[in-house]
């Protein structure tokens, strides 16, 4: 199933140099939090350690309601279970990059109107200080509005999505999470940094493989949501045969936001659409903003398990990204 070294190479070269002409880099890095009324309206910058692992941590009730008002105290960190020191820590408003992936493949003709409706309410729900990207999934990949606050722009690179061609889906996660990586080695602010990507369907145009968006996804941290629209058809035809619905896509998807730390959406129906991205804008808005230097010094590439746990509170979920890859250099995790 793994795409070719030669495959993939084609590919970044090919694709990545017509990204560096689409996409203006600017700078940052993830993290996340709540933003209290008595804040002053003044841009709040926070910097990161060089070898900074930062979390995104969502702390909800067992009807999963929001839980608000904890401190760094409240919370503890374990890395392959040995505790870690919590050196940077917010629960005020942290600004967020977003980066929206909207599948405009020809399957979604008859979509295009209440998708583009939805995806412009969330872009509504951004802060002042917060960014956004806006995606065009096809065949090919197509920045239709690079990194900015402008969001009138943004609006209008939604607007302007049209409905043709095949599904390059992993070609376009795995670009966009290329990007914020590098937006955020530009310098060392600490920012909250999430992928929204909307798809109706298969990959049907990729050449990157599902494997290695996944693994640059445990390394960069970004938080992954997704959504794919479910077929109603192959809902209820798995429900009139008596078994239970399964799709190989719906797995891939689920997978990717739990390693990230974020959720995986399969509404039936397109007119859920606008419900859904309330649900991802209200988690964005309140979240925690939690990071450490980690114990073990070893730059070795391997994989560490991340748990998160708030102290005395024995009824209340936390959930962030399962872990990282330790890079085989000093940076950001």
């Amino acid at each position: 199933m793994r795409t070719s070294c030669v495959a993939v190479g084609i590919l970044l070269f090919a694709v990545e140099a017509k990204a560096q002409a689409l996409i203006t880099p600017t700078a940052d890095v993830p993290p996340p939090a709540t933003a209290p009324a008595d804040v002053p309206k003044r841009d709040i910058v926070f910097r990161a350690a060089v070898d900074l692992v930062a979390l995104n941590v969502v702390v909800t009730d067992q009807q999963q309601r929001f839980i608000g008002g904890l401190t760094a105290d409240d919370f503890s960190v374990f890395e392959d279970g040995v505790q870690q020191d919590v050196s940077f820590f917010a629960a005020t408003q942290v600004p967020l990059d977003l980066a929206l992936l909207l599948d405009t493949s020809a399957s979604m003709q008859d979509k295009m109107t209440t998708m583009q409706q939805a995806a412009n309410g969330f872009l509504d729900t951004l802060r002042r200080g917060d960014r956004a990207s806006v995606v065009d999934i096809k065949d090919s990949v197509r920045m239709a509005f690079p990194l900015g606050e402008n969001l009138a722009e943004a609006h209008a690179a939604v607007q302007g999505t049209v409905a043709r061609g095949g599904t390059a889906l992993f070609n376009g996660l795995y670009l966009a999470l290329k990007e914020m990586v590098k937006q955020r080695k530009a310098n060392g602010d600490v920012r909250r940094q999430a992928i929204a990507v909307l798809s109706d369907g298969e990959d049907t145009a990729s050449l990157v493989a599902y494997d290695d968006v996944l693994e640059l996804a445990k390394r960069s941290g970004i938080a992954v949501y997704t959504i794919t629209l479910k077929s109603p058809l192959a809902v209820k035809q798995a429900s009139t045969s008596g078994r239970r619905y399964f799709s190989e896509s719906e797995f891939a998807m689920k997978a990717l936001a739990q390693e990230t730390g974020a959720r995986a959406f399969f509404p039936t129906e397109i007119r859920e659409l606008a419900g859904v991205y309330d649900a991802i804008a209200a988690e964005l808005a309140n979240q925690y903003a939690i990071g450490y230097s980690p114990k073990n010094p070893r730059s070795d590439g391997a994989y560490r398990r991340v748990i998160v746990r708030v102290d005395g509170r024995p009824e209340v979920r936390t959930r962030t990204r399962s872990g990282y890859l330790a890079s085989r250099n000093a940076s950001t995790y």
